[in-house]
């Protein structure tokens, strides 16, 4: 797996490293004091480093699968040093992080070839959380990858919903399918798949509302948006995408496990994670729901919203490079 590590382009490393800083220098700095005085990884060390990847909202229970795996290594190679823990922090995270991956079949990369087109991606979240600026880089670095793009607004229950999109659709440069507010949201989708299979469209983002105060409702909306959908191509969607605030912390677990309740959520995109010291959460949240987080916002610019790539994270956050 080593090998894996310091393969990266620095252009990646670069804007990994800038947007996880805050997150590094929490768990570097609560690293550095749990191995205060220690020359080798004892229970100690393992009952402080547990508290740093909770205190770093890794959450509990993934927090704990990690130090069960160190310790498995410690028990097995007999002496580790302390200056060593980095290296098998990343190794076990990223092995972690790559379990999640296996268990669902989601294309990654920009201009990764499409399984089927037009590709329909489905996004979720709940307001605020940065759904439709995510919506609008999605569109924008896909087409840099020479992907033709066209977004549905099928938040129909906010006009301010709709308006946002339409700018942001603007500014990346992508046609957009809307209807006025009130509309009923699964007749957007079926507009905008019908539209984009008429045009030969490679990839279709719609947009869903963000209302959590009842989940039945929530579930009711989703699946008759995938019904009417599958109409014109059964297949879809191909990603139900489900966006969650990085700096929101153990809030966004919450969320996840709302909306995986809800719908069929098979990639995850967390954002926000350059102003928080909470980027653990990466860790946590797909090691909880098994599901993959395929994108990371680590910036306001639109090129920070990256493919997750576990092994360029993992190196950012426990490298000592700030």
């Amino acid at each position: 797996m080593m090998a894996f590590f310091g393969l990266f382009k620095k252009e990646e490393k670069e804007i990994l490293d800038r947007g996880l800083s805050k997150t590094r220098e929490n768990v570097f700095s609560r690293l550095t004091r749990a191995v205060a005085g220690k020359s080798k990884i004892d229970d100690e060390v393992l009952d402080n480093l547990e508290e740093v990847l909770v205190s770093s909202d890794v959450g509990v229970e993934t927090t704990l699968r990690i130090i069960d795996r160190v310790s498995g290594r410690v028990a097995r190679d007999k002496y580790l040093t302390t200056t060593e823990l980095n290296a098998i922090l990343r190794e076990e995270i990223a092995g972690l992080l790559e379990e999640n991956t296996a268990t669902h079949d989601v294309s990654s990369g920009f201009d990764a070839p499409l399984p089927v087109k037009p590709y329909v991606i489905l996004v979720v979240g709940v307001n605020g959380v940065g759904k439709t600026t995510t919506i609008a880089k999605l569109a924008y670095n896909f087409k840099k990858a020479g992907r033709s793009v066209l977004l549905g607004a099928a938040d129909t229950f906010r006009a301010a919903a709709i308006e946002q999109l339409k700018i942001w659709s603007e500014r990346a440069g992508v046609p957009m399918v809307s209807q006025q507010m009130g509309a009923d949201p699964a007749s957007v989708a079926y507009d905008t798949v019908k539209s984009a299979v008429a045009a030969g469209t490679d990839i279709v983002i719609i947009d869903t509302a963000g209302r959590l105060h009842n989940k039945i409702g929530l579930m009711n909306e989703l699946s008759k948006i995938r019904r009417v959908m599958e109409k014109v191509i059964p297949s879809a969607p191909h990603e139900v995408l489900l966006v969650l605030d990085g700096s929101t912390g153990q809030n966004a677990f919450e969320q996840a496990k709302q909306f995986t309740a809800a719908t069929d959520v098979n990639a995850l995109a967390i954002t926000k994670l350059d102003g928080t010291a909470k980027g653990g959460v990466v860790i946590g949240i797909s090691d909880q729901f098994r599901i993959p987080v395929k994108y990371i916002g680590v910036g306001e610019k639109m090129e920070d919203l990256r493919v997750f790539n576990r092994y360029a994270f993992v190196d950012s956050l426990f490298s000592d490079h700030a």
